[in-house]
């Protein structure tokens, strides 16, 4: 008989110091148990990006998507405010929006009309003349959680603290005020699906540039990899390298510039990439036990018709780094299948990120859906 998911969980031992850690066990990767508690846990308890501010502006503007599994959609009322929804008519529960952004007068349920304004109240159900006890007031859109920083719209299924400012928490905030991020304009979007449990990208990312020099041969010719520095707080991790640009290869060092590169990532699966004029938001989406999605968004100084070539070459360098990261993590998760490994130690000078991210989702896991 296989563990339960308590016995799994119970498998990773957060009170180890970095220099004595080890990873959780290989079966936090590949059990679904683990991914269906990570959803109503780890996902619905926390602060998710959903997309930028200009997208829901005006009044009437709305974007939809999914957050551990749930349908849901922000839109912007005539009375200017900026609400939250999970997106499922209270008749027979389709979806209401079905596009991933838009503007509408209404938003209308394509299955039976069912029609509500745009702060959620139901204001027609067709035919449901002579229906007993039915209270149109008592059949709104169930509100969700929404909250606005910079340019970029954040999401919480759950209600209740914390608040997104303590979420990020005073450290990371007081980075992002010394950064000007809203002075950088969106470009484009892009989304790519690995075969992997998103836990692995997530390590990936965060193994404090000790693949760099291996797997990402043009991205270590611009970083200083000796000087690479790594900076967790309460729920972020900061990964900064300066750019060395005298020995830089091709496209990857005439396009990242500037004196240093800047990760950070943001519990439980945002990262923010950061260059001189140039930067790109990471998505990392759960699509399965062994599937994931990740949704990248482009962002520059200029986005002229004169800046789009030297644009899109940018895209293409962070492209070619994707593709080499998507191989190393859907060989990482067939070797977590095997016989063979269980979990591996960390590096005291590299992996204090993933360290953090560990624990922290321990935490989640453990205190369980109905904290």
């Amino acid at each position: 008989m296989g563990k339960s998911v308590d016995e799994i969980i119970a498998g990773y031992d957060p009170n180890r110091h970095l220099a004595t850690a080890s990873t959780p066990p290989s079966s936090w990767y590949t059990d679904s148990s683990v991914f269906e508690l990570e959803q109503p846990t780890v996902f619905s308890h926390t602060w998710q990006f959903i997309g930028r501010s200009e997208q829901v502006r005006d009044p009437g503007q709305y974007i939809s998507c999914e957050i551990a599994g749930e349908p849901i959609l922000v839109v912007r009322g005539n009375d200017a405010i900026l609400r939250g929804f999970f997106n499922v008519c209270r008749h027979h529960a389709a979806a209401v929006i079905t596009q991933s952004e838009g503007t509408a007068q209404s938003l209308r349920c394509p299955y039976h009309g069912w029609t509500y304004d745009l702060q959620g109240a139901l204001v027609l159900a067709p035919e449901f003349g002579g229906v007993a006890d039915f209270n149109r007031f008592a059949n709104s859109l169930v509100p969700i959680e929404i909250a606005v920083y910079k340019n970029w719209v954040f999401a919480k299924l759950d209600q209740g603290n914390p608040s997104l400012q303590d979420f990020f928490g005073k450290d990371l905030l007081d980075h992002f005020e010394a950064l000007n991020l809203e002075q950088l304009n969106w470009l484009e979007r892009r989304s790519y699906t690995l075969n992997c449990n998103w836990k692995v990208f997530v390590d990936n990312y965060l193994d404090g540039g000790y693949h760099v020099p291996h797997l990402h041969r043009a991205l270590n010719s611009v970083l200083d990899y000796g000087n690479y520095t790594i900076e967790t707080g309460e729920r972020f991790c900061l990964q900064s390298s300066p750019l060395v640009l005298h020995s830089s290869e091709g496209d990857t060092g005439a396009l990242r510039r500037g004196e240093r590169a800047l990760y950070y990532w943001i519990y439980p699966n945002l990262m923010i990439n950061i260059y001189a004029s140039v930067m790109d938001t990471n998505l990392v989406i759960p699509r399965g036990v062994e599937r994931t999605e990740i949704i990248f968004d482009y962002y520059f100084a200029d986005v002229s018709l004169g800046a789009k070539q030297q644009n899109l070459a940018s895209i293409a360098v962070s492209e070619q780094i994707q593709a080499e990261d998507v191989a190393i993590c859907e060989s990482v998760q067939r070797g977590l299948a095997s016989r063979s490994y269980s979990a591996g130690r960390l590096s005291f000078r590299r992996e204090a990120g993933e360290h953090l991210f560990h624990k922290l989702l321990y935490a989640d896991l453990k205190a369980g859906p109905n904290r």
